[in-house]
């Protein structure tokens, strides 16, 4: 049988997953911490019922900063198998959960593209959100083309001194990029249903991190000047010094009050129309999840 090699991301690992790890730091096995309903997403995600919400453990990108780094680079998780992830979709969908939330899913996308051709098969309607740090392949993007609804990547970086500095990802924001732009392809403009919970759609995200306010700027433009002004763009103010950050003096704080207003200015003097932003005080580990393998 002929060995299936793993590059399925920019990392472009090129290993046997049935042998090794990837910079991922996964096998082919799925891992998940946690399977529930989401109540602390953007209003049309979560809604009243919540979003269903499935964590992935590991991780392309891997960040100093990361709040859910015992998930993404400790490995906390337990392993399940497609059929059992299937499971898990209609469990949540049961549970009335408004959507399917994938976070972190790029190292399991053809293990996931698997489970959602079955859950659908099995009656899974409500929506799929793929919920991604937008450090993606085209081609891998494209195998999921027709199974995800929604699109919810978090643009982190413009600048290649800070994606390598703080991600070890040399090219992010060409990746990022280009990978926004055949989210769109497939999905289109945000479409809502009656209870203003997102039915189909790009939303983009972008976690502001201290410091770095021209930066941020620059993905603003990016967003603005290639997207449609319906797409919705987040802008985030959540970030907390968490896992490795105390390493590096500059983004060991929160980011500056008057930094995140600035950038909310820009943006809609820039033409921004439809988003989200976030108290000052969402800034906090209280919105952290308790990753207790609940759902799994």
């Amino acid at each position: 049988m002929k060995t299936i090699r793993c590059n399925i991301c920019p990392r472009a690992c090129n290993i046997d997953r049935d042998k090794e790890i990837g910079y991922c730091k996964t096998n082919n096995n799925i891992k998940i911490a946690k399977a529930f309903l989401h109540m602390w997403e953007e209003p049309c995600i979560s809604g009243t019922r919540g979003s269903g919400t499935v964590f992935f453990t590991g991780c392309n990108l891997r960040c100093v900063f990361c709040q859910n780094h015992d998930i993404s680079q400790e490995g906390k998780g337990k392993e399940i198998t497609v059929d059992r992830l299937c499971e898990i979709f209609l469990d949540l969908q049961d549970k009335k959960a408004h959507n399917i939330n994938l976070v972190t899913p790029t190292h399991y996308a053809l293990q996931i593209r698997e489970a959602l051709i079955k859950a659908k098969d099995s009656g899974l309607k409500i929506p799929v959100i793929y919920n991604s740090n937008a450090y993606e392949r085209v081609e891998t993007l494209r195998l999921l083309d027709g199974l995800i609804d929604v699109y919810l990547p978090d643009i982190k970086y413009y600048n290649d001194k800070y994606s390598i500095k703080y991600s070890s990802a040399s090219g992010y924001f060409e990746y990022a990029s280009r990978a926004v732009i055949e989210m769109y392809k497939q999905v289109g403009s945000p479409i809502f249903d009656d209870e203003g919970m997102i039915k189909r759609g790009l939303m983009i995200r972008h976690l502001m991190l201290p410091g770095l306010l021209f930066d941020s700027k620059k993905i603003v433009d990016f967003v603005l000047n290639n997207m449609p002004d319906d797409v919705y763009f987040n802008i985030m103010s959540q970030y907390v010094p968490m896992y490795n950050a105390k390493v590096y003096k500059e983004i060991n704080r929160k980011i500056d009050r008057r930094h995140y207003e600035s950038l909310i200015e820009y943006a809609v003097s820039k033409g921004l129309k439809n988003g989200y932003i976030q108290d000052y005080e969402s800034s906090t580990e209280k919105y952290v999840p308790d990753f207790n393998f609940e759902g799994v």
